[in-house]
């Protein structure tokens, strides 16, 4: 697929309600965003405020709702496409089908094509020594890394994560986060990603969206201008991680994400 220049997305008013009458309950309410294509964009809120609704809007996953989000050619986006590849918290492998297999399901081509481009996308994700492994014999984070290469061989315009690696403990978390990093250089994806994690964030985000309560709407968004890769310990990784947090606060009363 052709590199997209300018924006690969533009969100336009959107609103999302689920139920009808005494029974709506609005999710999403009149959210605007533009996203420009090679950028990482990551999307905080409070737990249930609609950043899932909006992501899986985005994928095309759910087709009902008002105003628009359209893709690079100006198209509103009602369904599914190659154009957007989704991870999510669950890596999804299919246990009975090897690392590679799982990489290439679904993709037509010669024996000898897909081979190669497994072996390039597993190679991207440090994996290609496990190709003919099962998933039963992946740690957690070698899952997560098929998952990612997966998505990659597709070669989406954009890339959206859903919480990706929430359920994975710390050290395991920050070598994916760096591993996601690493690729970004290589192949400038464009990224949009849901996270519980604030540090996350700011390790990984060109801008962090930070979602009101529900019904969600964007209520600050922060441009993190740090160099690449970043340093968690430096003062100006710090202070963004504490601005984040603390607009989070005001906004919701709460710590917790």
């Amino acid at each position: 697929m052709a590199p997209v220049i300018g924006d690969v997305l533009r969100i336009q008013k959107v609103k999302k309600t689920f139920g009808e009458g005494e029974n709506a309950v609005t999710a999403i309410k009149d959210v605007s965003l533009k996203v420009k294509s090679g950028e990482i964009v990551v999307i905080i809120g409070p737990s249930g405020c609609g950043k899932t609704t909006l992501l899986r809007l985005i994928a095309g996953l759910d087709k009902n709702y008002e105003g628009n989000i359209l893709n690079y050619e100006g198209n509103r986006i009602e369904g599914t496409g190659l154009d957007r590849g989704v991870i999510f918290q669950d890596h999804r492998l299919l246990p009975w089908l090897t690392v590679e297999e799982n990489v290439l399901l679904g993709l037509k081509g010669s024996k000898e094509e897909l081979a190669k481009r497994a072996d390039k996308y597993l190679e991207k994700v440090e994996l290609k020594d496990f190709k003919k492994a099962y998933p039963r014999q992946l740690s957690g984070g070698m899952a997560h890394r098929v998952a990612i290469a997966r998505t990659l061989i597709r070669q989406p315009d954009i890339l959206l994560l859903d919480e990706p690696f929430g359920a994975l403990d710390a050290l395991t978390k920050m070598s994916l986060q760096e591993e996601i990093e690493r690729i970004w250089q290589a192949e400038h994806t464009t990224m949009i990603m849901i996270t519980h994690d604030i540090e996350e964030a700011v390790y990984l985000a060109d801008r962090i969206i930070v979602m009101s309560q529900r019904p969600a709407e964007i209520d600050e968004i922060f441009n993190i201008n740090l160099p690449r890769p970043r340093d968690r310990k430096s003062e100006e990784f710090v202070r963004y991680r504490n601005a984040v947090l603390n607009t989070f606060q005001a906004a919701t009363g709460s710590y917790v994400i």
